[in-house]
């Protein structure tokens, strides 16, 4: 059993300015930070685009900002929480610079600002084409010199600890659930340890996985999510599934895809069909940088109106001076599978990117469960609503860490750890005979989710996913409940999890609207709400 006043689950950009600013804020207290994989391996590791944030007060301002991103999230954007995040962004940012982090400058020093789907002006600021990587290497370089923070690597949380575990029955109507702590898969011993908080965090990024091609890393299971569900804590609008128009499509692909960032649109690049024609026009009167859930819905018509497998995003015009200095490891990825920018066309296609939706939080990230924070991909704040204004995340998790850190420093003076909780019991566990009942299970999820709950739904693909994943979760909670944990068998568990909600979300919705378009509903109803479950 171990002890800690902050406990930290996930080491994204969320998790980490979190961490950072707890720890500075009380030097002689513990803050422990827990990952299932390296800490590096996270989505933050992954985003390519840059932070979306007003910067230049001259042809930019807090209100276009704000009105773009109630455009983007289709009438479901709580505007409070909007307002909060254009409003403190800019500060947030400057401390992640001031934490070492570096950002592309023109010749004169200012910030180079690109543009992207849905924005109005030139605000995005960048490092390169991997800003997501830049910022946890300078928020891994801040943690390192902090000597109160612990990061513990391969451990997989299995399930929040609450008043359950003491034996009391806890259902959604239970006023004042409480988080005592984590019980956590040790991935290297195999053993099953307590971890007893008195705040904690999560920062578990998307589920991604659930989905048979993302541009999510393996590690993107929805695991905050599926915990706090099972705790009965608030989840809400996880119908809204980002679909990123422009994956890199390569023949066969599944798992993690290569994603083009928005910001090669931004910079000119043309999307085409099968015949070499400029579509998006047909589509929406900002074309090639219209909202994600246009371009995504736009490039599925087309490819299914052609009999295709992908689209064209073009690029040639660009000098390769241009393309280089603004995309280089684009331009390295797309030269190692033959495609050279210059003179080809680069094939791309939709994959799952990012969940709107998650667990509920307040403005302050507080969840619906007592002494549980969540923050990032995991949470649903309200700013994103029916579809995540691009590169509205990165500055979402900066935003909400410091409001979670502002709000969790108060609390530990008032809180204890509970000295009851029980060891983990794993009598009557057994080693699993086959591997095969786990991976032929994902696959299936994957294969369920991506068939009938994509970026086009009816009522029909939805009744079909759920009963199967109905039958997916029997069978694994049998699993579960007989033999010894793993990583795999757990991931599976929250995947399922994630699905049925996704799925649930989708079938309560009876419209279309942001990432959510149901042909049996193709238009808005008139009452706009949150699917709360």
């Amino acid at each position: 059993m171990q002890k800690t006043d902050f406990l930290v689950i996930g080491s994204g950009i969320a998790g980490l300015t979190y961490a950072l600013k707890v720890a500075q804020y009380y030097p002689d207290k513990k803050v422990l930070v827990m990952t299932k994989a390296a800490a590096d391996e996270t989505n933050t590791k992954y985003a390519q685009g840059g932070v979306a944030v007003v910067n230049d007060m001259e042809n930019d301002s807090f209100e276009k900002h704000i009105e773009d991103t109630l455009i983007a999230g289709d009438g479901l954007c709580n505007r409070n929480v909007v307002e909060i995040v254009v409003k403190e962004g800019p500060d947030r940012v400057r401390e992640l610079i001031e934490w070492g982090a570096r950002f592309d400058k023109e010749k004169d020093g200012d910030y180079k600002l690109g543009k992207e789907g849905g924005h109005s002006e030139f605000r995005i600021i960048h490092h390169k084409d991997i800003t997501g990587w830049e910022m946890e290497r300078a928020l891994l370089d801040a943690v390192a010199k902090q000597t109160n923070i612990e990061i513990v690597k391969h451990c997989f949380v299995i399930d929040i600890i609450t008043q359950h575990h003491l034996g009391y029955l806890i259902t959604k109507a239970t006023p004042d659930i409480e988080c005592y702590g984590v019980y956590v898969l040790n991935s290297k011993n195999n053993q099953v340890e307590k971890i007893l908080a008195k705040v904690t965090l999560l920062a578990t990024g998307g589920n991604g996985q659930v989905y048979r091609t993302t541009t999510n890393p393996s590690i993107a299971t929805g695991d905050g999510v599926a915990m706090v569900y099972r705790a009965k804590g608030r989840i809400e609008n996880m119908e809204f599934i980002q679909f990123h128009p422009t994956a890199l499509y390569e023949p066969g692909m599944k798992g993690q895809a290569f994603l083009i960032t928005e910001a090669v649109r931004g910079d000119g690049g043309i999307l085409r069909n099968k015949n070499g024609e400029a579509f998006m026009e047909r589509y929406d009167a900002r074309k090639d940088l219209a909202p994600r859930d246009i371009v995504a819905r736009a490039i599925d018509s087309e490819m299914k109106r052609t009999g295709t497998e992908h689209v064209w995003l073009d690029c040639r015009h660009f000098t390769k001076e241009k393309f280089t200095e603004h995309f280089p490891n684009i331009y390295e990825k797309c030269l190692s599978v033959g495609i050279d920018i210059a003179k080809d066309m680069i094939p791309v296609a939709p994959a799952a990117h990012y969940s709107c939706g998650g667990i509920k939080t307040d403005e302050w990230g507080r969840s619906s469960i007592k002494n549980l924070f969540a923050c990032g991909e995991c949470s649903s704040t309200g700013l994103h609503g029916a579809n995540r204004l691009a590169s509205n995340s990165l500055l979402e998790a900066m935003v909400f860490a410091h409001r979670c850190y502002t709000d969790a420093v108060n609390r530990t003076g008032s809180s204890s750890f509970n000295e009851n909780i029980p060891d983990w019991n794993a009598k009557g566990t057994s080693e699993p005979k086959e591997m095969i009942l786990i991976t032929q299970s994902l696959k299936e999820i994957q294969q369920v989710m991506s068939d009938y709950v994509g970026i086009v739904r009816n009522d029909v693909r939805l009744q079909r996913a759920l009963r199967r994943l109905d039958l997916l979760w029997e069978e694994t909670e049998q699993l579960y409940e007989s033999t010894s944990l793993s990583l795999p068998l757990l991931e599976l568990r929250n995947l399922i999890t994630v699905g049925y909600l996704v799925v649930k979300g989708a079938a309560f919705r009876k419209e279309s609207r942001g990432l959510h378009f149901n042909t049996d509903y193709p238009n808005k109803s008139e009452l706009v709400q949150n699917i709360v479950l």
